[in-house]
């Protein structure tokens, strides 16, 4: 069972991604029902609280901070296993905030995703100096974009250049863990923009291969997590 945050305020892509958009968010006695993509998966986000898409929130760090309160508080997510944070880039309000507001539910930690090429690197960096400093533990890193195979001569290309050793030697610079690299696949893209599953749309894909692994290694880190967590009780 896993619950899915959408706390980028200004910029929700998830309903889309989700093939969710158009989707309204209904309240009930226990509070804002999340919206399903299966049984499983609900989803919540601000993109199902605007008249259309296309629509900008334009809201200070108040407003903003606000809204993360009530959706970690008035959202009815049920019973459920996994609740994944999706944050935008930075280390500003919404960051703050959720850590804030989750401090006492010990987060299990956070899933830091870089590019190969140094200028995303450099922000990455301080991403991983601001979990340090708010004590919030580093699940690990995943290098997006992280090459192209070509589908025609499986032929590898860095479209993106790792000039400084891109996100594996961060990570050993760093004492970070790699969770893995994701390559560029077109149709990771198409799926996107149409709401699709492109674990379902590309099994084959080495970019599915690498999702795989990536989502095997978070859920042994937690699983470690929490038996650490227990045995401490």
């Amino acid at each position: 069972q896993v619950a899915l945050l959408d706390i980028d305020i200004c910029g929700p892509s998830i309903p889309k991604m989700m093939g969710l958009e158009g989707e309204q968010v209904h309240q009930s006695g226990s509070g804002w029902s999340p919206v399903y993509v299966e049984e499983n998966l609900g989803v919540m986000s601000v993109g199902f609280l605007l008249s259309s898409p296309d629509d900008a929130v334009i809201w200070r760090g108040p407003k903003k901070n606000g809204l993360i309160k009530q959706f970690l508080r008035d959202v009815d997510w049920g019973e459920i296993d996994y609740l994944i944070v999706d944050t935008p880039p930075g280390t500003s309000d919404e960051h703050l905030s959720i850590v804030q507001y989750l401090s006492a539910a010990h987060i299990d930690g956070a899933v830091i995703i870089t590019t190969p090429q140094e200028v995303s690197l450099q922000d990455v960096r301080k991403e991983i100096n601001f979990c340090h400093k708010v004590k919030l533990p580093i699940i690990g890193v995943v290098e997006n974009m992280s090459g192209f195979i070509c589908p025609n001569c499986k032929n590898e290309s860095q479209i993106f250049p790792p000039t400084t050793g891109g996100a594996e030697k961060m990570c050993q610079n760093l004492n970070v863990s790699l969770l893995g690299k994701v390559p560029l696949d077109p149709q990771i893209g198409k799926s996107c923009d149409k709401g699709q599953s492109f674990l379902s749309e590309a099994p084959e894909s080495p970019a599915t291969s690498s999702y795989r692994s990536i989502i095997q290694r978070i859920q042994e880190y937690c699983d470690q997590h929490h038996f650490q967590e227990e045995k401490m009780i």
